[in-house]
């Protein structure tokens, strides 16, 4: 699994850390590592350098020394020379390094404007170099992060770097992993120097191929039967959106839970059966409920109905315009941005901006797990670190998906999992069964439910890749 720490909590690990090291050597670690990353420069070509002040920059300019040694020439600009890190600019002008005015037509750049520890958003001269990069489109490696991102929040101001990919030392960081800063990251590499051990629970956390063990504790057994997997209710599916009955029981029988019951309407109940038979029509008792796919005008004495059983439950769609006050039982919200911001009472915009805070405003608000869909669907859990989802493809976002991911999330929930597991593991399996479905797009919702079968499997058997 994945994880990203706070800029404080990073930062008194750094403090531990290099209080156990010679004098430089912290700094000496992340720009070897740094200069390993940078193999793509070949020998001749010139690599422009952004230098900010303190550390962030020291990295870079001692990374700039290793690239000279390998042939690569330096270019060096200085954001502010009184403010540069005097021995790794010593460093890198003795190895050949040269400080010129401004930008001039380079096509690789490293950018150590800034790091970790300043406030979001350039300007001045840093807001030009930003532009110089929009404009010209060089090649850019960001150092530990992006210029100008909200590290903690995550969030995107006016003016920052794009990079094509961002090195980063120790963790990740929340702006590396969460939309909307995540989309200025690029691709992420992670340089390990020892932080490790100094480091508390982390902020946020990803999912990985590797992590099928979080199933384990509601795998069958030898004497399990339907009963002991946990049994699914699904209130789903309308007249108008019927396809959405299907496609959430669909979702859910990829998941771990051991029969689903459907309550709706006779005719769709009728429908739901025919074509899965396994599926018993009529409420009985289970261990969990997913309301809301589809299920229009009905959604409210469905959500009301499910709340009687005192058991777990997904809400989805429309449920999601009925919530009580707050919830009694464990429960997942599963809007899009825009029914977030209807549910706070803000704007879909304002979601889009600050997906992460949102989110754990949500979570806190109803005392639920808030699953938020999106390109990095977060799920946020007040108490625990927020989940962001790293699977799928655009392809993803298409019509019935949603109720495709609720029906799992709902299996798992019966089955036995807690609603952060339950929620942040049905959307990395979603996501990866939409780019098994075909990797190259385009896929429909029904082509998401067909694949999690076989992806579920491989991730229990660690074969995912």
């Amino acid at each position: 699994m994945l994880t990203a720490h706070t800029v404080g909590d990073i930062r008194a690990a750094e403090e531990a850390l290099a209080a156990t090291l010679p004098d430089g050597e912290l700094m000496q670690r992340a720009a070897r590592g740094l200069a390993d990353r940078l193999e793509l420069i070949p020998a001749g070509d010139v690599a422009l350098c952004l230098i900010g002040p303190g550390n962030n920059g020291g990295d870079a300019l001692y990374a700039a020394a290793h690239l000279l040694d390998r042939g690569v020439r330096v270019d060096l600009c200085l954001l502010d020379e009184s403010k540069v890190h005097a021995r790794g600019l010593a460093a890198a002008t003795a190895a050949g390094a040269q400080v010129v005015p401004t930008p001039s037509g380079q096509r690789w750049c490293l950018d150590a404007i800034f790091g970790i520890g300043a406030r979001p958003g350039l300007s001045g001269k840093a807001a030009e170099w930003a532009a110089w990069i929009d404009e010209h489109g060089p090649y850019v490696w960001a150092v530990d992060v992006p210029s100008g991102v909200d590290v903690d929040g995550a969030t995107l101001p006016p003016a920052y770097v794009r990079a094509d990919v961002t090195v980063t030392f120790g963790t990740y960081k929340a702006a590396l992993l969460v939309d909307p800063a995540a989309t200025a990251a690029g691709a992420v590499s992670l340089v390990d120097i020892g932080l490790a051990p100094h480091l508390p629970a982390p902020a946020i956390e990803a999912i990985e191929a590797s992590d099928g063990h979080l199933l384990d504790a509601v795998l069958p057994e030898g004497t399990s039967h339907k009963y002991t997997r946990g049994v699914l209710g699904i209130a789903a599916g309308s007249e108008q959106y019927a396809g959405a009955a299907h496609l959430c029981v669909a979702g859910a029988q990829a998941g771990l839970a051991g029969m689903i019951r459907f309550v709706g309407s006779a005719a769709l109940s009728r429908r739901v059966v025919d074509r899965a038979p396994e599926v018993v029509a009529g409420r009985g008792r289970v261990q969990a409920w997913v309301v809301g796919p589809g299920s229009g005008g009905d959604a409210e004495s469905q959500l009301a109905m499910a709340l009687e059983d005192g058991v777990p439950v997904v809400v989805d769609a429309s449920a999601l315009q009925h919530l009580p006050e707050t919830f009694d039982v464990p429960t997942i919200l599963t809007p899009h941005a825009g029914e977030l911001a209807a549910m706070l009472g803000t704007k879909r915009e304002d979601v889009e901006a600050d997906p992460l805070g949102h989110a754990r405003a949500a979570a806190e608000r109803w005392n639920a797990t808030v699953l938020l869909k999106g390109r990095r669907t977060l799920v946020a859990q007040s108490g625990a670190p927020t989940r962001v989802n790293r699977s799928g493809s655009a392809w993803l976002g298409t019509a019935g998906a949603g109720d495709v991911l609720a029906g799992l999330a709902g299996s798992l929930l019966a089955a036995g999992l807690d609603p952060r597991d339950a929620g942040s593991l049905a959307a990395y399996l979603h996501g990866v069964a939409s780019v098994e479905a075909n990797p190259d797009g385009p896929i429909v919702a029904t082509d998401v439910a067909y694949a999690l079968p076989a992806t579920v499997a491989a991730f229990l058997q660690g074969t995912l890749t």
